[in-house]
């Protein structure tokens, strides 16, 4: 039986109804046998400040052990003014402090961005794979997705329409065989 690598999960949007929540959970549900998606949860982390991480809050903790215990991480994100939106940015910083001990050193990580716009959030994908690269993490190069027009994704019953399935079954696919060959 082969390893079931823990994957957790980074929606750089808090909407309810969002669509990258909404891919997120579609790739979780297409996920190959070797992968276990997991959303962890941002909205609640309190603003990174180094004076209250003397004593981490409640929420810092949880997230970082959630961060730990993965062993890979996924982001699934909009693009906010060519960057990734703030509650991301945040996620990141807690998650990468105090500094020397971040959850995210070795991991493997993709990121997919997903956008109502035409270019597909590519500001915030390649931004974030900057970020990536100074917190040691191992991101899948390809396929690169950036997903553009991402309103036409669904149906009016919230399900990945058929002509989206081969390409969102394919990220998650390379993700899973990226993931085996980096951890």
């Amino acid at each position: 039986m082969s390893k079931v690598y823990s994957v957790a999960v980074l929606v750089g949007s808090l909407r309810k109804d969002s669509l990258n929540r909404k891919v997120a959970l579609a790739l979780q549900s297409m996920a190959p046998d070797n992968l276990a998606l997991k959303i962890v949860e941002i909205g609640e982390l309190p603003l990174y400040n180094e004076d209250i991480d003397v004593t981490p809050p409640a929420a810092y903790t949880t997230f970082r052990q959630a961060l730990g215990e993965a062993d890979a991480v996924l982001f699934v994100t909009p693009e906010y003014n060519r960057s990734v939106p703030a509650p991301l940015k945040n996620a990141i910083d807690v998650g990468s402090r105090p500094y020397g001990q971040s959850h995210f050193t070795g991991k493997p990580g993709a990121v997919m961005s997903v956008s109502p716009g035409a270019v597909g959030g590519f500001g915030a994908n390649q931004h974030l794979r900057q970020c990536m690269v100074f917190l040691d993490v191992a991101m899948m190069q390809q396929p690169e997705a950036y997903l553009g027009h991402a309103g036409g994704l669904f149906d009016e019953h919230g399900q990945v329409v058929e002509k989206s399935r081969p390409f969102l079954q394919g990220f998650i696919d390379a993700f899973g065989k990226w993931v085996t060959r980096v951890a």
